[in-house]
């Protein structure tokens, strides 16, 4: 398995940006990181060593970017300010990394799909871009997710429409109709929980969420792990590489 680290042009961030990319051939899965953002973080967790049978067969391409989360969602100041900021995210993951993503695994640009995958912070990311932008996210793998926007908000807040549609929990119930089904026909998540310990804020906004896309007829899949699985890497390391393979 290769592995190597680029810095690519990401003007909606109005910088370069940190990317690890692992593996040579198969689909491409980004991974978004979780509360830390860095791009290395599934290389330094063992997280890409437990995807090594994946590697080995040639079933992945693991692209890796940084966030700027420190801004958006688990970052301070005016709730707007945030929500540009995470708009620009979105911009850099469209225009910059999906294209370099194709470049790399040398498709057309526009024929790119891949799957995005997290964990904690990552999980709510992977699943709002497999939910908004399915004709290029073709499935998500969702790990220990929370999933209720207005948790980021302290104090007052305008249910604007920066807030409600990253806000999983907001926009599911309400889609219908052509947006609906453009989700429908095109994704597929899977959401990841353990009832274990520091799982027990993810537990109730995970159910809620798969409840929701079963309602609403959204391909979908929930996992519950048991008593002893823990909001950590060790449980994390397990999950992918048991729902990775079957995605992917």
């Amino acid at each position: 398995m290769s592995s190597r680290h680029v810095m690519i042009d990401a003007p909606a961030l109005g910088r370069r940006a940190h990317v690890w990319c692992f593996g040579d051939v198969g689909t491409p899965v980004v991974v978004f990181p979780s509360n830390a953002g860095v791009a290395h973080e599934w290389q330094q967790s063992g997280m890409v060593d437990a995807l090594s049978p994946l590697f080995a067969a040639g079933r992945i391409k693991l692209y890796c970017p940084e966030s700027n989360v420190s801004k958006t969602f688990s970052g301070d100041g005016p709730l707007a300010q945030r929500m540009q900021q995470h708009r620009q995210y979105e911009r850099f993951v469209l225009d910059s990394l999906l294209p370099f993503i194709a470049a790399d695994c040398r498709v057309e640009r526009d024929a790119v799909r891949v799957v995005a995958t997290g964990c904690s912070m990552g999980a709510l990311y992977s699943a709002l871009f497999a939910l908004k932008f399915p004709e290029q996210f073709r499935g998500a793998l969702c790990m220990s997710g929370r999933y209720r926007g207005t948790r980021f908000v302290q104090g007052e807040y305008d249910y604007s429409d920066d807030l409600y549609f990253n806000d999983p929990l907001a926009f599911v119930p309400n889609l219908d109709g052509a947006a609906l089904e453009r989700v429908r026909r095109q994704t597929h998540l899977t959401l990841v929980v353990g009832r274990g310990p520091f799982e027990n804020s993810c537990l109730p906004e995970t159910l809620e969420l798969g409840g929701w896309l079963h309602q609403k007829g959204v391909p979908s899949h929930l996992g519950v792990w048991g008593h002893d699985s823990r909001h950590d890497y060790t449980w994390w390391r397990r999950q992918v590489a048991h729902y990775l393979p079957q995605i992917a």
